[in-house]
């Protein structure tokens, strides 16, 4: 084959190529349209099926609500007019009766006039008492109208106007959520969440994160606060979860729509805490330690279950609980996991004891951060600044110094130093040592 097809065949084969894989970018083009397509139709019918179930049950309540008054109302006219009506009716009973002992009167008096002149005196007599004992001059009182209740109904027409405004203002559709997930990051156990607002005309008050595991149904609440950020803690690794934020708007009362699911998951083990160390009581995920009495005034340091704390990561030490402060005592990161030592204030470590001092390798360091108390949050950040191989072939991996940026943090306040280790470690071990029981610590 000749120069020139050899040339043309390459061409052609890197032709193929590129069409191969500009098909490729259009087929994942296109099924990102497809996505973008499912999720608007998707919101929007479930947007339209949220306002009618809405509205519906609106329409019922309001109902329901008029209704009630209505017979409320119709309550109260019916006994006003009870109470109005029956004295009014023994009032004509008495008169009805008056007139009807008239009537006999007139009838005995008319009778007694037209008898006899035998009989007109006894009857002319008997008549005369009888009126005396019937007091014609007695008439019962009628009440005048001003004093008989005369109903009517109020009714204020701005409840119409007011609730016709209410109606106008009530709902919206937003075509997108006021807050989204801006990342997530893997940690120990755990996914960090971040979250921001995209709209900008939106003030939020609160914010409110759930997640549910990927092969369930129902989420549950992780958080709700002020802060755009917040790690959930005890999740399977290699496990995939889904997030979602809301908000809820200065003033009000109602949160808002949630954000598009993020998928995140976490690939590093929980930090947990060396069961079966004298002195210490863990919790069942062993991520929360306990300082007992069963050793009081002395006691050994509590490790990590193994060395599970790389470079570039946060670890946190929050105390839940704290008891009688010794300089002894110490939260910290060393390189390994030394028995019988009663504190991390030694070689090879660093730590923070509580009443804030800061150690280096055993030696105190003049800056000094605020002491711990309950609700203190201690964190660790380390990089690697430089090696320092020994071996021939200067591969790290044989041995040598290594130096590591610590930035400690406790309070409002952080100190940054560098850690001159004797080897190389790919991952540390943390731990903890106090004097007194009760303190608690819950590392993630």
């Amino acid at each position: 084959m000749s120069i020139e097809a050899e040339a043309l065949l390459q061409e052609a084969k890197e032709s193929i190529e590129a069409a191969q894989n500009y098909r490729s970018e259009l087929q994942q083009r296109l099924h990102g349209l497809s996505q973008a397509r499912k999720q608007v139709r998707g919101s929007a019918s479930q947007t339209r099926e949220a306002l009618q179930r809405h509205f519906q049950e609106l329409q019922t309540a309001v109902s329901r609500l008029l209704t009630e008054r209505l017979n409320t109302l119709l309550q109260e006219v019916d006994n006003i007019e009870l109470d109005s009506v029956s004295p009014l009716d023994d009032c004509q009973k008495l008169i009805e009766h008056g007139v009807s002992t008239a009537d006999e009167l007139l009838r005995e008096g008319e009778a007694a006039i037209r008898c006899g002149i035998n009989e007109k005196e006894d009857k002319l007599g008997s008549f005369t008492k009888k009126a005396l004992q019937i007091q014609l001059d007695s008439l019962p009182e009628v009440p005048v109208l001003v004093d008989v209740p005369c109903l009517s109904a109020q009714l204020d027409d701005s409840l119409l106007h007011m609730f016709r405004a209410h109606v106008a203002r009530h709902g919206s559709v937003a075509s997108h959520p006021p807050v989204q997930i801006e990342e997530l990051v893997e940690r120990p156990g755990g996914v960090l969440v971040r979250w921001c607002k995209v709209d900008d005309d939106f003030t939020p008050q609160d914010y409110r994160l759930q997640y549910r595991r990927g092969n369930s149904s129902q989420y549950e609440d992780a958080y709700i606060g002020k802060d755009p950020e917040f790690l959930v803690l005890q999740l399977d690794p290699h496990i995939d979860h889904l997030f979602r934020v809301c908000a809820r708007g200065e003033g009000r009362t109602e949160w808002s729509p949630w954000s598009i699911p993020q998928t995140g998951y976490t690939t590093l083990v929980p930090h947990e805490w060396l069961p079966g160390v004298d002195g210490y009581i863990l919790s069942s995920r062993k991520n929360i330690a306990m300082r007992n009495d069963s050793s009081p005034g002395h006691g050994g340091v509590l490790y990590s279950n193994s060395p599970t704390y790389f470079c570039g990561q946060t670890l946190t030490f929050k105390i839940t609980a704290a008891g009688q402060t010794d300089k002894r005592d110490s939260l910290g990161v060393c390189a390994d996991s030394r028995p019988a030592t009663d504190s991390l204030q030694r070689d090879q470590a660093v730590c923070i004891s509580t009443n804030g001092a800061v150690f280096v390798n055993g030696k105190e360091m003049t800056n000094q951060l605020p002491a711990i108390t309950v609700g203190s949050s201690v964190t660790f950040d380390m990089e690697v600044v430089s090696l320092f191989p020994v071996s021939n072939n200067n591969n790290p991996s044989d041995g040598g110094n290594v130096k590591l940026r610590v930035t400690l943090g406790s309070g409002n306040r952080e100190v940054v130093f560098d850690w001159l280790l004797d080897q190389v470690a790919d991952s540390l071990f943390f731990g903890c040592s106090f004097t007194h029981p009760g303190w608690k610590v819950l590392v993630f």
